[in-house]
């Protein structure tokens, strides 16, 4: 089987849409890689994450704020002879995303990108936040420079 290149926006979207959660890979001041998953949400070529706003990851994306984020969905096993170890392979849909982060103060917006969040996970984009709350919560986008997807098997 091949991979397929996809490059329609539309279906891009619904791949990243289809995920749990993403894998978020950076390098740190070591130059070592780091990665680590997350929650996020997703909108106009644009990744969202949230975070406690301390710890080793916010130290690396602030010192280095390039990141690569992986989504993979729809895995599926699938063999050609059940005895013959090379004729087993794994289905699915991919995408990555390669960008920077920007760490986002402002209140309002991060109401708004924690909303898109919540709206990966119930569908919904109307919650209420308290302000501690959101002040304590460290708020991540990051624009795509560039996004690669596709899928095998299917």
């Amino acid at each position: 089987m091949k991979s397929r290149m996809i490059t329609l926006p539309e279906a891009i979207a619904d791949i990243v849409k289809a995920c749990e959660v993403c894998t978020v890979g950076m390098v740190d001041s070591e130059n070592r890689p780091y990665t680590l998953p997350f929650n996020f949400g997703f909108e106009k070529q644009t990744v969202y994450l949230h975070s406690a706003p301390v710890g080793r990851k916010i130290e690396v994306m602030r010192a280095n704020p390039e990141v690569c984020i992986v989504f993979s969905t729809a895995h599926e096993l699938y063999k050609q002879s059940e005895n013959v170890a090379c004729s087993y392979g794994m289905r699915y849909k991919s995408v990555l995303v390669r960008g920077k982060v920007e760490f986002i103060t402002d209140f309002d917006e991060k109401v708004r990108i924690l909303n898109i969040i919540m709206k990966q996970y119930t569908k919904r984009d109307d919650f209420e936040y308290s302000t501690p709350s959101v002040n304590g919560v460290a708020v991540m986008k990051i624009v795509a420079e560039k996004i690669e997807a596709k899928a095998f098997g299917y």
